[in-house]
């Protein structure tokens, strides 16, 4: 049962209008929270009202590089949720302005204004990482840790859902190319995780049923090789094509060209994230910092990614319907 303070807590969601975000936003409208949605451009989220009552969920301009902004955007907030995050560089977004400096401000005001927070990490932070990615969100985490010491972190592995960038990618991929490439030859090892299940886990820490200071680490019931998971793709979408095998070194001056796309399907620091295994490991499961350990029981894949890979068929949503 919601509890009936719940009505009276404000959550401030910084990045609560990406992929992950409004999940999670939809997740803690479903418990009554007031959720204010701290962005750039407030004025393209209103996708997001429908998630919720009218006047539960209000849209505010922040730019999380600038203290200020962030400190208005949690004014009278009770509850810090930061999901801040790129995947490649862009301009003015870097890894060390999006990952380190925008957590160490919202964890900032959290520690002058007493408010509880939730940082959203990734499997990949490793501060010993050849990834950039990998070591500033390692770097996230500590800065998080320093100033709130009863933070919750959770660390998710690859995020999938309808409109995940993942799954979706492959999907188009082996609607026009005779080929996939398999970086690394595809033995790298994943477990992705259903981004509903993700965002029910946040909302358990806001809740206050996940330990304080821990980090937890969500994965989905299987673990899958990049070549498993293109298998997988290429069977639901239904078609043939050729798994090719690309050597890291192939693969990463591929990437020095492709990073320049405007939406590039591959960096040389993602060619570096690619080097490590994306599973949960062995002592968070021991230790129950797992979304089993939340009381989830995660979606597992077969359940999820047909559901909106169909429109990458041949004859989309209407396959088998043909005499």
């Amino acid at each position: 049962m919601i509890a009936k303070s719940n009505f009276d807590t404000l959550v401030t969601v910084y990045g609560g209008s990406g992929f992950l975000g409004r999940h999670v936003v939809r997740a803690l409208a479903k418990r009554h929270y007031r959720i204010r949605v701290a962005v750039r451009r407030p004025e393209l989220t209103g996708y997001l009202q429908p998630l919720g009552r009218v006047g539960q969920i209000h849209a505010v301009q922040t730019n999380v590089r600038y203290p200020a902004s962030v400190e208005a955007a949690a004014r009278d907030a009770d509850i810090l949720v930061n999901l801040v995050g790129i995947l490649f560089e862009r301009g003015r977004q870097r890894f060390d302005a999006v990952h380190v400096a925008a957590a160490e401000h919202v964890a900032a005001v959290a520690k002058a204004r007493g408010a509880r927070m939730v940082h959203v990490s990734a499997i990949g932070a490793d501060k010993n990482s050849s990834s950039r990615y990998g070591r500033t969100k390692a770097a996230a985490e500590e800065r998080v840790l320093s100033a709130v010491p009863a933070a919750t972190i959770m660390r998710p592995s690859i995020l999938f859902g309808p409109e995940d960038d993942f799954f979706n990618r492959f999907g188009a991929m082996a609607r026009i190319s005779p080929i996939l490439p398999l970086i690394g030859g595809g033995h790298t090892r994943f477990q992705p995780v259903f981004v509903g299940d993700v965002a029910e886990a946040v909302g358990k820490a806001v809740d206050g049923e996940a330990r304080a200071g821990t980090l937890y680490e969500l994965g989905g019931p299987e673990v899958k090789t990049f070549r498993e998971l293109m298998q997988f793709v290429l069977a639901t979408v239904e078609r043939r094509r050729f798994l090719v095998p690309l050597p890291f070194a192939i693969a990463r001056l591929q990437a020095m060209f492709l990073q320049f796309l405007p939406k590039p399907p591959l960096t040389p620091d993602q060619v570096e994230l690619l080097r490590g295994d994306n599973v949960v490991s062995a002592d968070a499961v021991r230790d129950g910092r797992t979304l089993q350990g939340l009381g989830i029981n995660p979606e597992p894949i077969a359940a999820i990614v047909p559901t909106y890979l169909w429109r990458f068929r041949r004859t989309g949503q209407f396959r088998g319907r043909l005499a």
